[in-house]
């Protein structure tokens, strides 16, 4: 997933998630992005500063985060917990058993694991149901 940082016509910046460029821009000219400020379908990508690795790195993201961020953040951490345990870990052979268990080979239950961006693709075309789960520099499998 990659975040971008956007613009409406009427310079409200806001940012999303998109699986790639081609994504966004196919959502785009589908009429699928628009501005959650005033609606205005008329969105581009703002200028954005590359994100570069430093051993200050989480240091700035926790000073940057506001408390509805950091609510944000637990309750997606809370919710990654809950999956992984309640869900039976797979390792890379996600897109091998969600496939199995789409199509009745297996018995139905909760998996999670790893997959390639190809074999997500894979599973989105034949309609298998699943999403990413954000993991965290303190998740242990």
């Amino acid at each position: 997933m990659i975040r971008f940082s956007l613009i409406c016509e009427h310079e409200h910046e806001f940012e999303a998630w998109f699986r790639s460029n081609d994504d966004f821009d196919t959502q785009k000219r589908r009429g699928f992005v628009d501005c959650p400020a005033c609606g205005s379908r008329k969105v581009d990508k703002a200028l954005m500063a590359p994100a570069v690795s430093t051993g200050r790195k989480r240091e700035s993201i926790a000073l940057a985060m506001g408390e509805a961020q950091k609510q944000a953040l637990a309750q997606l951490k809370a919710m990654a917990d809950k999956v992984r345990e309640n869900a039976d870990y797979v390792g890379d052979k996600f897109a091998e058993e969600a496939r199995k268990i789409h199509f009745g080979e297996s018995d139905p239950r909760g998996i999670y694991g790893e997959a390639t961006l190809d074999e997500a693709k894979s599973l989105a075309e034949d309609g298998v149901e699943f999403m990413p789960i954000p993991s965290f520099p303190d998740d242990r499998n």
